[in-house]
């Protein structure tokens, strides 16, 4: 399994605090926002029907997603928001690509750049970074009485491109353009999506096993996703799992 991906199905099976899922409620309606200036239909926007999935993973009350589709309807008013994704480089050469939605484009760099500075990184180039990640969605399940191999085959047939296995849950990777399919196939299977989100995954992993340098490329990645502009953040690290537990317990 790639080391963010571990990461943050780690931390999300820790739980979150009050503050931390009212920052999670505020980057899901911002992407809701955003998205649905193209459209207020999500079976004909994908881009708005993943924003709104992913708002409910979070289980984000039904009548904030629909007050933020009208926002970007325009009806309620809003200020002017830009897509802007920015690319550095952490300790050992770790790759890190940030997607943000932002009012001012000067203040989110700057703000990206301390922290990356901070703990050993550097803002980089564009295209410095995103040829090493794919767009894919990825989309849990639970296994509940079902071995990996009859769930495994299910993927397969289902036309899934990769799983992963993290405790009870599995992690199934396809194309955005084959979610619905996918999705429909594991539901024929019996195995229902727990949850979908749409990411940039890594097509190889740098191996970190020094505690120190995790630990501070754990930094950078949640100090930038602390960030109030940051939708989200990907990086390519591979870190043991004892490593990564022993943080999160930190962090608890």
């Amino acid at each position: 399994m790639s080391g963010h991906s571990k990461w943050s199905q780690i931390r999300r099976q820790k739980g979150v605090t009050d503050q931390k899922r009212g920052q999670l409620f505020t980057k899901a309606v911002a992407a809701i926002t955003i998205a649905a200036k193209d459209g207020q239909n999500p079976e004909t926007n994908f881009k708005l029907r993943l924003a709104i999935e992913e708002a409910k993973n979070i289980n984000m009350p039904k009548e904030n997603i629909e007050r933020a589709m009208i926002r970007g309807s325009g009806k309620l008013g809003q200020g002017h928001y830009e897509e802007i994704t920015y690319e550095g480089f952490g300790p050992a050469g770790v790759g890190i690509i940030i997607d943000c939605l932002t009012d001012n484009r000067q203040r989110t760099s700057q703000e990206i750049r301390s922290v990356l500075e901070r703990y050993g990184g550097n803002l980089a180039v564009p295209a410095s970074v995103s040829w090493m990640f794919s767009k894919s969605v990825v989309l849990t399940i639970e296994a509940g009485e079902r071995t990996e191999s009859t769930i495994t085959d299910a993927a397969i047939a289902a036309g899934a491109a990769d799983l992963e296995k993290l405790n009870s849950e599995y992690l199934i990777y396809t194309a955005l353009e084959d979610m619905e399919v996918v999705k429909k196939k594991l539901l024929e299977e019996g195995l229902p999506v727990k949850s979908s989100l749409s990411i940039k995954k890594p097509k190889t992993s740098i191996q970190i096993t020094d505690p120190k340098t995790a630990d501070s490329i754990l930094k950078i990645v949640e100090s930038i996703e602390n960030i109030k502009d940051v939708q989200k953040v990907y990086s390519n690290f591979d870190i043991p799992e004892e490593i990564l537990l022993r943080n999160a317990e930190i962090k608890n």
